[in-house]
C-alpha cells in the first residue's frame, strides 16, 4: 500500500538536492519538508557536485532554464549517477522552445533518470523531438481523458521503455509507468492547475519518495503522485469562501504535511494495467 513508502519518508528524512525552477523554489522547499524530507537548493557548477553526494536524491527540473545553470544540470545529474542516487526530471516547457526541447533530450540521453515527470505534451515532446504546449502547459489537444486512456498507457509505457525508467504524466489522469506497468490515479483537484507550481512541488515530493523507498520505485513514484492530488482534495476542502489561489497553495502543503499513512491509504483513488 501507498501508506508504507509514506511513512518510510518520514521515517527516513530524505536529503534531496533540487536544481529546480526559480519561480517555485520556496514551495519546492516547503512541500519537502512538509513530507519529511530535508531540501538543499544548489544551481552553481562550482559546488554541485560536492553538493549532490552529500544527499539522497536529486531533482532536476528545467523551468527557469539558462546558460548557466544547464552545465550544473549535466554535472550533478552525471555525478549523483555514478553514485547510484535517485534521479529526476522535470521537463518544464519542453515543446516550447529548441533550447528547451534540446536541453531535456540531452539529459534524458545523457543520464539514466529513475523518474521523468512530466505533463503529456512535455513527455510527447520529449520522446519526439518537437511538440506543441501552452507556455509550460499542457496543449488541451494531448488532455488524458477516460475516452483516450487505453491510447495514453500504451503512450507512457512506451515512453518509459524509451528512456529505460518510470515515466509520470500528471494532468486530470494522472499516469505512473514503466515498460510493463502503469498506475492510473484519478486524485485531485482541477482548481490545482490555478496554482504556479504544483507539478514543481510533485517533482521535488517524488524525488524525497524514490529515495526513501530504494528498490520500490514504481510504487514509491505512484504514491507520491497519489498523496499530491490527495493533498488538493484534502485542502481544496478546507478553503474558506473567501479564499484564492494564494491560500490553496498553502492548503495543499499543509495537507501533505498532516497526511499519514491511513489517510492516504483510504483516499488514494488508483488501478494498475
Amino acid at each position: 500500500m501507498f501508506g508504507e513508502c509514506l511513512e518510510n519518508v518520514r521515517t527516513r528524512t530524505p536529503l534531496i538536492h533540487n536544481i529546480t525552477n526559480y519561480v517555485t523554489v520556496n514551495d519546492v522547499a516547503n512541500i519537502l519538508l512538509a513530507c519529511g524530507g530535508s531540501p538543499i537548493m544548489s544551481d552553481d557548477i562550482e559546488e554541485v557536485e560536492e553538493i549532490t553526494s552529500i544527499c539522497g536524491g536529486l531533482n532536476i527540473n528545467i523551468g527557469t532554464l539558462n546558460q548557466r545553470t544547464i552545465p550544473a544540470m549535466f554535472a550533478a545529474g552525471k555525478k549523483a549517477e555514478s553514485l547510484n542516487h535517485p534521479i529526476l526530471l522535470d521537463p518544464v516547457g519542453a515543446g516550447a522552445s529548441t533550447l528547451r526541447t534540446k536541453t531535456a533530450r540531452d539529459l534524458a540521453d545523457q543520464i539514466h533518470f529513475t523518474v521523468i515527470r512530466g505533463n503529456i505534451s512535455e513527455i510527447k515532446a520529449l520522446v519526439a523531438g518537437s511538440g506543441s504546449t501552452k507556455g509550460v502547459d499542457a496543449d488541451v489537444a494531448d488532455a488524458v481523458t477516460e475516452e483516450n486512456l487505453n491510447e495514453a498507457v500504451a503512450f507512457a509505457k512506451a515512453a518509459a521503455a524509451r528512456y529505460h525508467t518510470i515515466v509520470a504524466i500528471t494532468g486530470a489522469i494522472d499516469l505512473v509507468a514503466d515498460e510493463n506497468h502503469c498506475y492510473v490515479i484519478r486524485n485531485g483537484r482541477p482548481e490545482m492547475g490555478r496554482i504556479t507550481g504544483t507539478g514543481c512541488q510533485l517533482s521535488g515530493l517524488l524525488t524525497a519518495y524514490l529515495t526513501a523507498n530504494p528498490g520500490n520505485e514504481l510504487e514509491a513514484a505512484a504514491a507520491a503522485v497519489s498523496s499530491m492530488g490527495l493533498a488538493g482534495e484534502i485542502g481544496w476542502s478546507n478553503m474558506a469562501p473567501t479564499d484564492g489561489n494564494s491560500t490553496y497553495r498553502n492548503r495543499i502543503i499543509d495537507a501533505i504535511y498532516q497526511m499519514d499513512a491511513e489517510t492516504l491509504n483510504r483516499g488514494a483513488k488508483y488501478e494498475l494495467r
